[in-house]
């Protein structure tokens, strides 16, 4: 399918402003607050109990719809160098709402200032914390899920390896997994997000050449996938991650790992938490909602 007429639309807005591949340290930090300030002007659905917690040393926000009982560990996208909290509430509000689940979107140190091993390293952290506190909280430690959009979905896979037989599921939003680029959808021009876009956040979050052979920053390169517990992958038809992700879920299936792929006609990368610019948007969010009623 060609592009959705919304892809076209906001791939016109998002080309505003300098390139990601252009920003020093002073740029990162400038595009960060803007991120934040136009997150701050999005519609926020309410939740019963908002409420930000320290995770085992690190920050995290809790959201709880009345009588949840799974949980998702929510690691956002963003490159491993933009997104946080705050640029995530929103979307954060629509998983707790959309999937009756509680919600602990976690706070992840970033790079340029904290590179590869700190995100995972937090995720084990805010993972740890809320198996230990579940039951204090009314939350079944045996129903948590990880959910990661982009660099999220990284991350969440890397905490399922990290950590097998503890999660429920994990929810993978286009992956960004192959710090070599090498999969042929890489060619597309249209996807929202380019190679050498890319390239620039695998350089950002690696110390040097030698993380980008190590399965806990590339788990595209893990040989122990058999241990993920079941999994769904969402990918954007137009996306240039869309061959490694869907060569991720034949590799799950291939290890014998429950796994359901959904791609998202005429989709680009990002649609996910922007259901004012896309329709899918909502789509994907019912799709995951669906996967956790059958799986957790």
């Amino acid at each position: 399918m060609t592009l959705h007429p919304q892809a076209v639309a906001a791939l016109e807005l998002w080309s505003q402003g300098p390139a990601v591949t252009s920003l020093g340290p002073e740029g990162i930090r400038a595009r960060r607050a803007e991120a934040c300030a136009e997150a701050a002007a999005e519609p926020r659905e309410p939740v019963d109990r908002v409420e930000d917690v320290d995770a085992g040393g690190v920050p995290a926000r809790l959201y709880r719809p009345a009588g949840a009982e799974r949980t998702l560990l929510f690691l956002h996208g963003g490159g491993f160098v933009f997104g946080e909290v705050e640029t995530h509430d929103a979307q954060s509000r629509r998983l707790a709402k959309r999937t009756a689940s509680a919600v602990l979107t976690v706070d992840y140190r970033r790079p340029p200032e904290h590179p590869f091993p700190a995100a995972p390293d937090d995720a084990d952290a805010a993972l740890r914390w809320l198996l230990d506190r579940a039951p204090s909280l009314g939350l079944d430690p045996g129903r948590v899920v990880a959910v990661g959009d982009s660099a999220g979905g990284n991350l969440a896979l890397v905490a399922a390896l990290r950590n097998p037989g503890v999660l429920a599921a994990t929810v993978l939003v286009y992956p960004f997994l192959d710090p070599g680029t090498a999969a042929a959808s890489y060619a597309r021009t249209d996807g929202g997000l380019t190679p050498d876009e890319a390239a620039w956040y695998w350089q950002h979050y690696a110390r040097g050449p030698e993380d980008l052979a190590d399965p806990d920053l590339a788990p595209a390169l893990s040989s122990r996938l058999a241990i993920c517990p079941p999994t769904l992958v969402q990918v954007a038809e137009h996306d240039v991650l869309v061959d490694e992700d869907r060569d991720l879920a034949r590799r799950l299936e291939d290890a014998g790992v429950p796994v359901e792929l959904r791609c998202y006609a005429g989709m680009v990368h990002g649609f996910w938490r922007h259901p004012a610019l896309f329709d899918a948007a909502e789509d994907a969010l019912a799709d995951i909602a669906a996967f956790l009623l059958r799986r957790v």
